[in-house]
């Protein structure tokens, strides 16, 4: 099974590449998106960029880690969409050696005026905010290692 983490900042554009994705394949394929995870806690919730979101987010990411777990043990490819920096790595990196799923790790990156033209933009969008924007955006400005996973989305079709 293959895993595929499709993420980056908010507009980048994962969730329409991640439909497009898991549409284009005869493979049993399931889409995640990290949002769910985080919609899905009733109280207490803290916006994930803030502090003091740190244990909560641990706790998301430990929750997708296991349903994409299941998902792959099922027959499933996964294609995850979400905000999963490099920090976040590591628990689908032991998963993936554990149950011996392929992982790929893909970065949609625009530059800066267009994460914040297309995130803000949104009606329906509950990240709008320019500053968390601009964070995340830094966020995924230098991968070190993981660089060439990155590919700039500015002015790409999302089919391409």
């Amino acid at each position: 099974m293959t895993v595929t983490i499709l993420t980056g900042p908010p507009g980048a554009g994962k969730t329409t590449v991640a439909a497009l994705l898991g549409a284009a394949t005869d493979r049993p394929t399931v889409t995640l998106t990290t949002d769910t995870f985080y919609r899905s806690i009733s109280t207490g919730f803290v916006p994930p960029y803030l502090a003091g979101s740190q244990r909560q987010n641990e706790v998301v990411a430990e929750a997708v880690v296991a349903a994409t777990s299941a998902y792959a043990r099922g027959g499933y490819d996964v294609v995850l969409d979400g905000v999963v920096g490099p920090w976040f790595l590591p628990p689908f990196r032991a998963a993936a050696a554990r149950e011996g799923w392929d992982l790929a790790y893909v970065v949609l990156r625009p530059g800066l005026d267009a994460t914040l033209a297309r995130a803000t933009g949104r009606a329906d969008s509950e990240l709008r905010d320019p500053a968390a924007v601009r964070s995340m955006h830094a966020a995924f400005g230098d991968l070190g290692e993981l660089e060439p996973h990155a590919r700039d989305t500015t002015h790409e079709d999302p089919a391409a």
